[in-house]
């Protein structure tokens, strides 16, 4: 019982539930890079159970270093401060300890997906951890942690072809704008507390207003991207479909946003961003459905 009261512990420090957000961004590679392979349908369902793994252990690594080198700061702050750390729930040196298992099995993992991913599994950490000390030195704090995140798609496209190509770069850049915009409004919220502690933001450097206006422009040039990117997948017209879908929910987090300020947030405004990703994961889905369903019964390239 206690080892399930531990797990579900470490679960809520690492928000283990948002790693639901990143997966659909990685499932739009999969099938699209699986589709110009030449996998066998086995190889496929090996590589795809150890993406699951690679993205699961790497969030946790990222997400656990994150609350233990911020656990001072969380402690200070109002809004964190019964974080598992700051509240003492979970000690600094088992933080440590659950982020170096994580970091072990997602090179672990990553060395029987290929050799591109086990090299790149190296600089992938690096970044996924830099985005946490970002905010002790430039505002540009959210563009790191977009950049992080985007390596989703570039990631499970290399597991696959074990090679980079525009598809998966441009679905990687519509990502990285998508969540730097998103970790701007979530920003704001903390932008008093963050001036008063000398942290780096754009709320906390900039104001409300020009964050608010970059935030928009931010998720402008995402759907941009990703229009772009279903030109070159020659993605069907539902896809395109769902990027209207996908606008108005932005829209609408704009809009949460924009009503509370700089209160805390609701959950709705966190649950928005898993809707984006699982629409846009099963829009693409539904276009390639059945050349997915072809050559996974094929086992065969399908060209």
């Amino acid at each position: 019982m206690k080892f399930f009261k531990n797990l579900i512990l470490y679960g809520q420090m690492v928000k283990f539930s948002h790693t639901l957000f990143a997966l659909p961004f990685a499932g739009i590679s999969f099938i699209l890079a699986y589709l110009e392979s030449s996998l066998e349908t086995a190889d496929l369902i090996r590589i795809g159970f150890l993406i699951v793994i690679c993205m699961v252990s790497a969030r946790s690594a990222a997400m656990g270093f994150n609350r233990y080198v911020d656990s001072e700061i969380d402690e200070k702050n109002p809004r964190t401060e019964n974080r598992e750390i700051p509240s003492g729930k979970i000690s600094k040196l088992s933080a440590l300890l659950f982020i170096g298992l994580s970091s072990f099995i997602f090179i672990f993992a990553s060395f029987f997906v290929n050799k591109l991913a086990f090299l790149l599994s190296f600089p992938a950490l690096f970044v996924l951890f830099l985005y946490s000390l970002t905010k002790r030195f430039t505002l540009f704090c959210h563009i790191v942690l977009g950049f992080a995140i985007s390596l989703a798609p570039l990631g499970a496209w290399i597991a696959i072809l074990e090679r980079i190509d525009l598809v998966p770069v441009l679905f990687s850049a519509g990502l990285l704008f998508h969540i730097s915009a998103f970790d701007i409004l979530y920003a704001i919220q903390d932008a008093d507390f963050d001036q008063k502690q000398n942290l780096h933001s754009i709320p906390a450097k900039l104001g409300e207003s020009k964050s608010r206006i970059i935030a928009v422009l931010f998720h402008i040039f995402s759907i941009s991207i990703f229009c772009l990117a279903g030109v070159v997948s020659e993605l069907g017209f539902p896809y395109f479909l769902i990027l209207l879908v996908i606008t108005g929910l932005l829209v609408y987090e704009h809009r949460i946003s924009w009503d509370h300020k700089s209160k805390e947030l609701p959950l709705r405004f966190y649950q928005i961003n898993s809707w984006i990703s699982v629409v846009l994961f099963l829009a693409i889905l539904a276009d390639k459905w059945s050349d997915f369903l072809l050559k996974v019964s094929s086992g065969i390239s399908f060209q």
